[in-house]
């Protein structure tokens, strides 16, 4: 049996590994992914163009301008004179912010100790919007801590904080370790959900029927070439990640590599399923780019899972890709190990010997 199944590993590795564009796909694609995604998929805002109109001449106006000019992130793209020239420069999108300083900002700072700033945001990404909101109360409140402490007021008491796992929330370290989980599930998807629907269309598929090997070594033989590349795969993005990228790795490499084996395992049933289902590669390719989008959207990569509708929450348990994300995220950033993740291990398994059995049995089913 063992002899027999080397051979068909061996003849799936060369159908994949003998054609130029095949090695191509294989290697190129996810290696321009993960450089494209570590550095573009970022909630940092390194550059916001923002307008001021400043009707106030007074020494606390231009204390406060001082410190959004003076801050890393933003940069001032035009001084407006009228409030009409608002409108334009937020609908042209040439600035993200417009920061409003009315007439008696200074006077009413120091008789009332307090005046109003209004701050014009570009609500169209909702998301970068908040993340700006966020950077400009920044801004405000230490000027404030600073105006109250020029004065001889009592400041009240700093609102020290501390991020755990993430002291200098970087996004990146949040979005690498789930393009490492995203990239492996897109290649062992693609090579396993081609891989019977390739010997139908190139018509092999009866010549295989009348070899040796019985129908469980032949699935096997189809499974274990997916499963190998996406071991080595996933072990040079994890490389990538940590030696390129920079990502602390700081939990358990065997508990890393158990859920990725069982991820794996998971992917590679739920593509042998496609596969048996498709006639044609065409048809193979389109069956794991319809599983593979829900699967990423539903992940929790971009979106938390709790802020999702109930029903569509519960639909989540079924994508394996859930559950290793959190292991990535766990492992990478917490230093966790088995005895954290096995509540993410077992759904996995589960969700991996169900999608074999299932392509299995539609294997035989469909074979006579």
């Amino acid at each position: 049996m063992l002899i027999r199944l080397l051979a068909l590993i061996h003849k799936e590795f060369l159908a994949l590994l003998k054609d130029p564009r095949s090695r191509m796909v294989l290697i190129v694609p996810p290696m321009i992914q993960l450089l494209v995604f570590g550095y573009a998929a970022t909630f940092d805002l390194k550059d916001i163009p923002y307008a001021l109109y400043n009707e106030d001449r007074g020494a606390a106006s231009r204390d406060l301008v001082s410190d959004f000019d003076g801050a890393p992130a933003f940069r001032r793209v035009a001084t407006l004179h009228s409030e009409d020239e608002i409108a334009p420069r937020v609908d042209s999108r040439d600035v993200l912010v417009v920061l409003h300083i009315g007439p008696r900002f200074s006077a009413d700072l120091q008789s009332r100790g307090s005046a109003p700033v209004q701050v014009i945001v570009d609500g169209r990404n909702s998301n970068t919007a908040m993340i700006t909101l966020n950077y400009v109360r920044a801004i405000v409140d230490r000027y404030n801590r600073e105006w109250i402490g020029s004065h001889g007021l009592q400041a009240p008491p700093a609102r020290l904080g501390r991020a755990w796992f993430n002291p200098n929330l970087e996004s990146r370290w949040f979005f690498i370790p789930g393009i490492v989980g995203m990239l492996t599930l897109v290649t062992t998807m693609l090579v396993t959900a081609l891989t019977v629907a390739r010997e139908r269309e190139q018509g092999t598929f009866d010549q295989l029927l009348v070899t040796p090997l019985r129908p469980g070594e032949i699935l096997l033989g189809k499974a274990l070439p997916g499963f190998l590349i996406g071991m080595i795969q996933g072990t040079v993005i994890l490389l990538i990640a940590t030696l390129w990228f920079k990502v602390p790795l700081l939990g358990s490499l065997p508990a890393l590599y158990s859920g990725l084996a069982l991820f794996l395992l998971s992917g590679v049933g739920a593509g042998l399923l496609i596969s048996s289902l498709a006639v044609t590669q065409q048809q193979g390719l389109l069956g794991a780019f319809l599983f593979m989008v829900p699967a990423v959207i539903l992940s929790g990569f971009a979106t938390p899972i709790a802020n999702m509708p109930p029903l569509v929450q519960t639909i989540t348990l079924i994508d394996p890709l859930r559950y290793f994300l959190v292991i990535l995220r766990k492992v990478f950033l917490e230093g966790a190990g088995f005895d954290v993740l096995t509540s993410q291990l077992w759904p996995m398994a589960v969700i991996g010997v169900v999608a074999l059995s299932l392509a299995s049995w539609l294997f035989r089913h469909r074979m006579y």
